[in-house]
């Protein structure tokens, strides 16, 4: 899965391609912000994006990625939901 790093203003809702950004692996992205991602919205506007996620480094900052989702990160995210129940 792919990513890339994007400017997000909430209240005009609008989505800029960050200067210096990379495609970067989704998966080490959120390693990088220790698991603390959260699916914003989905994406139709930009080719073979399909979700807009905001992750939260160490001060809180919100950062936001542009991700294109696949069957793998369905199976991920199942996974952990399942292990979670009950705790």
């Amino acid at each position: 899965m792919d990513a890339i790093l994007v400017e997000y203003d909430a209240r005009k809702n609008t989505l800029d391609f960050a200067k210096g950004g990379l495609v970067e692996d989704w998966v080490a992205v959120c390693r990088r912000f220790n698991d603390d991602v959260h699916r914003v919205r989905d994406v139709d506007d930009v080719e073979s994006y399909t979700a807009l996620y905001e992750c939260f480094d160490e001060k809180d900052k919100k950062h936001y990625y542009l991700v294109k989702e696949d069957d793998s990160l369905f199976k991920i995210r199942r996974k952990n939901f399942l292990k979670n129940i009950g705790t």
